[in-house]
């Protein structure tokens, strides 16, 4: 072969290497974007299931608040019915109180021995009220010991009281 021949040869060798480069580097090419978009369905696929748990933990999150809204409210009922029982036991209380009072008062009325005038404290004997302390405050049922604190328990003069008179002169007629 002449030159010419061989030149037309390495040329078409040349053009076929290029050819074979340029077929191999697309195909190669389109491995590697094939390889890519594989890897971006992957990534896509694996937000896609980080998006899922994101939204159920909010939704649980949701809930949790949801619930412990409730259980806030629930607790504020439950502190104004505490409230409100412990203002009516207070009341009670109150109530009990005055009606102890009251009948701390009728008994002073009855009592011979408390001096009830107006104008002078209740509860206060007699012997007390003029100052002197003697055993005849002890022998009229009153303790030394605790001021005008009567003391019921004992009987004055070994009679009972309901068969004295009220104004303690001697036994009933």
């Amino acid at each position: 072969m002449d030159t010419l021949g061989w030149i037309i040869v390495g040329i078409v060798v040349v053009l076929v290497i290029i050819g074979v480069v340029i077929f191999l580097g697309r195909k190669r090419k389109h491995q590697v974007d094939e390889q890519h978009r594989e890897e971006d369905r992957h990534q896509a696929s694996d937000l896609r299931d980080k998006a899922q748990e994101t939204d159920l933990e909010a939704r649980d999150r949701e809930a949790k608040a949801s619930q412990a809204a409730a259980e806030a409210q629930r607790a504020e009922v439950d502190a104004e019915k505490l409230r409100r029982e412990a203002e009516q036991r207070q009341a009670d209380a109150q109530g009990l109180r005055s009606e102890t009072e009251d009948q701390a008062r009728k008994a002073d009325e009855i009592d011979p021995d408390v001096d009830t005038r107006p104008g002078q404290s209740t509860g206060t004997t007699q012997a007390e009220h003029t100052g002197t302390r003697s055993d005849s405050a002890t022998a009229s049922g009153t303790n030394p010991d605790h001021g005008a604190e009567p003391r019921h328990s004992e009987k004055t003069r070994g009679e009972t009281t309901d068969n004295v008179d009220p104004d303690g002169s001697g036994p009933r007629r």
